[in-house]
């Protein structure tokens, strides 16, 4: 099934608890330490655009990378690589990948996050019945664990083979609130939304259709502050449908926008849209600042978010 089960316990004032190890005779394929939950949370609420969504997790010695598609059009990946962990030991052969509801994980993990405290986390995976392990670690008055049902996943993910459309890639940064507040406003219930690139003078129009037309555009010259950066050498339009455009950045959370990074939008062959956000995973009490035009970085401590759209087929 596409849901999951979450089995979780809290206990008080807790004088002695399992370590996790013995938890089967096999080592256990990843075992790794969060230490900042919050902006995990952050990074997979952007891709979670339905209550009853399932994701496919794959690991490998570089991280962890979490999918989630919809109808075969669209799809996004979040990117945590191995230095956003305080500890991570991977011991798998290949890159094991599981199923689970993206819902679930996200709410269990939320159940970690404390205002103003940031508690680690220790993730184990495989438990003795392939789920995947939470629990609450270095905390001397309170323990919490809990379990996520797994499943094999249904279906590889589309193969979606991103390539510029030219010898030149033809892209835009923009800042995310922007973006978000621009897709929003072009809001016609079934319609699509035209993406047009004009290289002169350099420009990009989005623009909707409905029982009226709704135009926004992006003029590079006459504001740089909000067309960040922008790169085209020809003439590009294609249309996709709103819903799909709509969750690039519909559920990108507030604390992420009102760091105001450069979100990268990319248009390559054949029209398939690539839009990258930037989340910081900085520890509670420090700032990590990055966008894609610089500035002040900690790359370490970026969780990278990508999805892709495939364009509506003309008629």
């Amino acid at each position: 099934s596409g849901g999951g089960e979450a089995w979780v316990q809290g206990a008080g004032m807790s004088s002695s608890t399992t370590s996790g190890q013995g938890q089967g005779d096999d080592a256990p394929d990843l075992v790794c330490v969060v230490d900042c939950v919050h902006g995990m949370v952050d990074a997979l609420s952007c891709v979670r655009w339905n209550k009853h969504q399932g994701a496919v997790v794959e690991l490998s010695e570089h991280g962890i990378v979490v999918t989630v598609e919809e109808s075969g059009c669209l799809q996004a990946k979040v990117y945590l690589k191995t230095e956003l962990f305080a500890e991570y030991d991977y011991g798998a052969e290949g890159r094991p990948r599981f199923g689970l509801s993206l819902g679930l994980l996200v709410d269990c993990l939320n159940m970690f996050t404390v205002p103003g405290f940031a508690s680690p986390v220790g993730i184990r995976y495989p438990g003795p019945d392939m789920q995947l392990l939470l629990r609450s670690v270095g905390s001397p008055d309170a323990c919490i664990h809990a379990e996520i049902r797994t499943r094999i996943p249904d279906t590889v993910a589309w193969d979606y083979h991103f390539e510029h459309a030219g010898n030149t890639p033809v892209t835009f940064t923009v800042k995310s609130a922007i973006l978000k507040e621009s897709i929003d406003d072009l809001e016609w219930p079934g319609s699509s939304i035209q993406i047009h690139f004009h290289p002169d003078p350099p420009s990009v129009i989005f623009k909707g259709e409905g029982h009226g037309d709704l135009e926004i555009e992006f003029s590079y010259y006459a504001n740089t502050d909000l067309l960040i950066a922008f790169q085209c050498d020809q003439e590009l339009s294609y249309r996709y449908k709103y819903k799909f455009l709509r969750a690039t950045t519909s559920n990108v959370p507030s604390s992420v926008l009102k760091e105001n990074r450069g979100s990268k939008v990319t248009i390559g062959r054949g029209g398939m849209l690539k839009i990258q956000h930037l989340v910081s995973v900085a520890r509670l009490g420090t700032q990590s600042y990055h966008n894609f035009a610089g500035g002040a970085q900690q790359p370490s401590r970026i969780a990278f978010i990508e999805f892709f759209v495939k364009p509506e087929e003309d008629d």
